[in-house]
């Protein structure tokens, strides 16, 4: 399953350092507005000790962890969805991810400028906010006027649906809040809902961007922050990116390591951002392991056997007879797949078994 996340955030927020963190490749950093006028596109692996553990006991010829892409989407600024510093090609790219990485900038530093002057995160949240909004408002309007006429006078069910879920976007909108905070039940109407590619309907991460002594537990810019988005359905989450770059440049893991414990942490921002990302988009990930391969497959939660064997190859669904599952922590004790079978610990799952987040799975299908 390919995912695709955008950092965004108003110019010099640190949009760029976080992306060079999470990507090798490197956007340019520099201290003015505008630095990133293409999206630089990083492919990154996801961390999973468990593969790790997986690829220690098999030693397979190859190991494939999951990825996610990352888009470093240049600085917003006021005026972007009346096409204001280049803004209607900024917002193109954000309709084009499945989340977003809102980066906000908590830290003082007189070396580097602030598009509006001062440090205020609460504040340049809602100029990004209003930017998205308005240009959400834009389009529920235009697809309002497209519609109205077949919901009022053609009889069309499928339209009049639509209608009324375009006029609660608009009265939203129209309050200065997100499509994300109107709540669909229905499972047509919300497949109605995410063909509009709404902006402020994709799930967003706050990233807190702090200086070093900050990294643990933030600061006053921090609080002011989860004050904000309290209310929300939203993650925060506090990263040193100028820090974690540094320790990004470290050579061996040993170095990284002792780097993170001597600033107070145990894993490195990079690490949580990425697990916050799968966790904001409802994924897990389930495991084939073996002689040949050990490799991470990344699925939504929920999912059923069949359609988890159709993400290896479409086959795998189409003629699915049944999943042998082991689970995750009893095949790292035990050491193998032989051991998990004299043991009593595979179990044999049919159409019906939804996915669990670790589980080891092995197909047997017939087309």
């Amino acid at each position: 399953m390919a995912l695709k996340c955008g950092i965004v955030g108003l110019p010099n927020v640190g949009k760029s350092t976080l992306f060079n963190c999470l990507s090798n490749a490197r956007a340019q950093a520099a201290n003015f507005p505008f630095c990133t006028i293409e999206p630089n596109v990083g492919i990154i692996t996801v961390p999973d000790e468990r593969l790790v553990k997986l690829a220690e006991i098999d030693r397979p010829q190859r190991v494939i962890p999951t990825t996610i892409e990352i888009a470093d989407i240049a600085g917003l600024v006021k005026g972007a969805s009346r096409g204001e510093g280049l803004g209607n090609k900024f917002l193109a790219n954000i309709r084009e991810t499945d989340a977003v990485i809102h980066v906000l900038r908590c830290f003082d530093d007189e070396n580097v400028t602030h598009v509006d002057g001062s440090v205020n995160p609460v504040r340049d949240k809602e100029i990004i906010d209003i930017e998205l909004q308005l240009k959400d408002l834009e389009t529920v309007e235009n697809r309002i006027a497209k519609v109205y006429k077949q919901a009022q006078t053609g009889g069309d069910k499928a339209a009049k649906r639509l209608y009324d879920i375009l006029v609660r976007y608009k009265n939203a909108l129209e309050q200065g809040k997100s499509a994300r905070t109107v709540h669909i039940d229905n499972k047509e109407d919300r497949k109605s809902a995410a063909d509009l590619f709404l902006l402020t309907d994709k799930p967003v991460l706050y990233v807190c961007n702090v200086d070093e002594k900050s990294a643990v537990k933030g600061n006053s810019y921090v609080d002011r922050v989860f004050e904000e988005v309290k209310d929300e359905d939203a993650q925060i989450l506090i990263v040193a990116a100028k820090t974690e770059s540094e320790i990004a440049e470290l050579e061996t893991y040993e170095d990284r390591k002792m780097f993170l414990n001597e600033i107070g942490l145990t894993e490195s921002g990079v690490s949580r951002l990425i697990k916050s990302a799968y966790r904001l988009l409802n994924l897990e990930t389930y495991f084939t392991t073996g002689p040949d391969e050990s490799r991470a497959w990344t699925y939504e939660r929920g999912t059923k056997a069949p359609q988890a064997a159709g993400i290896i190859h479409t086959d795998f669904e189409r003629g699915f007879i049944r999943a042998e599952v082991i689970k995750y922590n009893d095949y790292a004790a035990l050491g193998s797949e032989s051991a998990c079978r004299e043991a009593g610990k595979i179990s044999i799952e049919g159409k019906d078994y939804t996915v669990q987040d670790g589980d080891i799975m092995h197909f047997r299908f017939n087309v």
